[in-house]
């Protein structure tokens, strides 16, 4: 794809000195904050004056420096006017549905997402809010159309989808929402980097940073990057969610988050590369691999034309072994036998981490809607970590499906 630069580039963020000159910024732990002159808070509380128009920050809820500097940096890596950072994932697509929806107003979304969003958009906010979904193949164009009513408000898809990894076609569904009137909605947890969708049409992009940007499964936090109008309305203090419900990211997790924000690029061209190398073996041993970076995946050649190259096809890739009971015997046997990565739900860490989706991350999924998005009792999702030497974790992985009777013994692909 077209290797263009955000307005604003990450590096350019990063150059900027501390407030006492250091290479870092600092971390802001006030919670209020003071103003010279007092008529100037009415101006602050009604949104004409922030922290670049004369005022100031408000309050830790709404405006935090440490935060803010990290929203920029996100802001930037996602080519988007602005950014805010959240306490979580799910803080930020939540936050971002009840923007752009009202009581009675309609989404329409890929049936292959998140086990929390599918429940958020499957029976909270149809409970709670009285804002109806429907779950489409978000890669079926003409079935997102079809779905597409007069209450239709937006078109939310995963990039890369969880766990199935396809591939969202994210200038085709924004020529197709935006010819509706209605806003695309991007969750590029699975993609930083690898796909800037803004770039490609998609009017807002959430993410987990939970996963790839934090990288050490240590820290819960999430972001909304979009036009400075939406952020702003986000946080209004009267009808804003992000105000008002409060999903607020800590200033000392910012500084760690920022810290880590520069060998993103790095961590993510390794586990995209561990992955390819991985899914091409597993493929030659005749197994059932999923990942956008064969050449059958159904994808693949739409992956090939929106991604960048310098970092493969994403460090996640699916293996279905027919059953649960076979799921849970290869798992088994990679951590405990080989110490080949963790069972543990997430995904980005440095190590590898895997899970039965069908049992864990998609378990909210009912039956038929497991079945729709593909999802086999069987399936695996691996998120490929980067520890270890590549040839021994090769040789572990063929140690194990050996010993489940997955592969033959010593297997000698072609």
């Amino acid at each position: 794809m077209n290797e263009r630069s955000p307005v604003e580039s990450l590096a350019d963020i990063r150059h900027e000195f501390g407030e006492h000159g250091g290479v870092n910024m600092s971390v802001e732990a006030s919670t209020t904050f003071t103003v010279m002159d007092p008529s100037t808070i009415p101006e602050i509380f009604e949104g004409g004056k922030g922290p670049d128009e004369g005022g100031c920050y408000l309050y830790g809820r709404h405006y935090n420096p440490t935060v803010y500097n990290l929203a920029r940096q996100l802001a930037a890596l996602e080519g988007s006017e602005a950014a805010y950072c959240t306490s979580s994932g799910m803080g930020a697509i939540a936050a971002t549905f009840l923007q752009i929806c009202e009581s009675g107003d309609h989404i329409v979304a890929s049936n292959t997402i998140y086990g929390g969003t599918y429940a958020l958009l499957h029976d909270f906010l149809p409970a709670k809010a009285g804002i109806t979904g429907t779950l489409v193949d978000i890669n079926d164009l003409e079935s997102v159309a079809k779905a597409i009513t007069s209450d239709t408000r937006l078109i939310y898809a995963e990039s890369f989808s969880n766990p199935m990894l396809r591939v969202a076609n994210v200038p085709a569904l924004a020529r197709l929402a935006h010819g509706h009137g209605v806003k695309l909605v991007i969750d590029n947890t699975f993609s930083p980097l690898l796909m800037t969708p803004i770039e490609l049409g998609a009017d807002i992009v959430v993410h987990s940073m939970t996963k790839f940007i934090s990288g050490a499964s240590d820290i819960i936090a999430g972001a909304v990057c979009a036009e400075e109008k939406v952020i702003r309305g986000m946080m209004d203090v009267q009808m804003g969610p992000l105000m008002l419900f409060g999903p607020t990211m800590d200033p000392k997790v910012a500084f760690d988050l920022s810290l880590r924000l520069p060998h993103l690029s790095l961590r993510m061209a390794e586990h995209g590369r561990r992955a390819a190398i991985m899914a091409h073996e597993l493929d030659a041993l005749g197994l059932d691999v999923i990942y956008p970076g064969l050449t059958h995946h159904p994808d693949h050649e739409l992956a090939r034309h929106l991604c960048r190259h310098d970092y493969g096809f994403g460090g996640v890739l699916g293996l279905d072994v027919g059953s649960e009971e076979a799921a849970n015997q290869l798992m088994e046997r990679l951590q405990n036998g080989y110490r080949f990565g963790y069972m543990a739900v997430s995904l980005g860490f440095f190590d590898t981490l895997m899970s039965c989706s069908g049992s864990s991350t998609s378990s909210e999924l009912t039956d038929a809607d497991k079945a729709a998005a593909g999802i086999s009792p069987g399936y695996i999702r691996l998120s490929i970590g980067y520890t270890g030497s590549l040839n021994q974790r090769l040789e572990q992985l063929r140690g194990a499906l050996a010993d489940v009777g997955l592969i033959k013994s010593d297997p000698t692909p072609d």
